[in-house]
């Protein structure tokens, strides 16, 4: 099952990496972007380089790189290599992409690493993301798409209401460009109201009925809040059983004891939930 919840680590903070690999975490993010000071982003790409050559303990450590040209083949420069599990691109546009590929190609080739080994998440924060998302999600490397809303509603000019309401079309875009082109559920945006328990276990379950399946982090204490909400429950899957053992094999509908007719989307969502089980 793909990842549900991905933890943001300071690049500069190395100090915070172990303790985001000992959570439950399902991967780890070393940003290198908005959370490092200019100041410190030539520390924070030293501090990630060990990181990774130190080894994620059985974690996937990923990588938020910077977008402009010269500050991505710094950053690249700094973590390619086999500790990496991928790397998450910030305002991702097909140009933006295939200048991305071209930089890890010629990365691979020169450490003796596999071509097409560094596989990216992308990252859509602009307009232009949001147009374009179908190529997005079919450009080289591209596993997975995730929404980052604060960029995004920037460049809109949109005011979000606390529940993002304004931004609700442009997360079923995404979802759209995604199952359209055979890629796994995208990442949801963080909650940025970090102590609010309640807060993010609504609006987590506001993305899995949206179509999301994962979503980022920036506290520790948010991952299993994140990983239950994207969970199905032991009631849910009891109930995808029953449903999918009254259908015979070989057959493509069937109808359940109160009469509600069992097609085959009925069915595939009741075998997504056992896939979330």
């Amino acid at each position: 099952m793909p990842a549900r919840s991905y933890l943001y680590v300071p690049g500069h903070r190395p100090d915070r990496v172990p303790k985001a690999t000992a959570s439950a975490a399902d991967a780890v993010i070393i940003d290198l972007e908005d959370a490092v000071p200019v100041p410190a982003k030539a520390a924070a790409r030293t501090a990630a380089a060990a990181a990774l050559r130190a080894g994620p303990g059985g974690t996937p450590l990923w990588v938020r790189v910077n977008p402009g040209a010269d500050a991505l083949a710094a950053d690249l420069a700094a973590v390619v290599g086999p500790g990496l599990a991928g790397v998450w691109l910030p305002k991702a546009e097909p140009a933006a992409l295939a200048r991305l590929d071209d930089l890890l190609s010629g990365l691979e080739r020169e450490r003796g690493l596999p071509g097409g080994a560094v596989p990216v998440i992308a990252l859509i924060e602009t307009a232009a993301g949001v147009l374009h998302a179908e190529q997005v999600c079919r450009a080289p490397r591209v596993v997975r798409l995730g929404i980052g809303e604060a960029d995004l509603a920037g460049e809109l000019r949109v005011r979000p209401d606390a529940d993002r309401t304004e931004l609700h079309g442009v997360r079923l875009q995404v979802v759209l460009a995604c199952a359209a082109t055979g890629l796994p559920a995208p990442v949801g945006p963080v909650e940025t109201t970090v102590a609010d328990a309640d807060r993010l276990t609504r609006t987590t379950a506001t993305l899995l009925r949206q179509g999301f399946r994962a979503r980022t982090a920036l506290h520790p204490g948010q991952v299993p809040v994140i990983n239950a909400g994207f969970t199905a429950t032991a009631e849910e899957v009891a109930a995808a059983t029953a449903l999918l053992a009254r259908v015979q094999a070989g057959e493509s509908t069937a109808v359940d004891p109160d009469g509600h007719f069992l097609d085959p989307a009925v069915l595939r969502t009741a075998r997504e939930t056992l896939d979330r089980g």
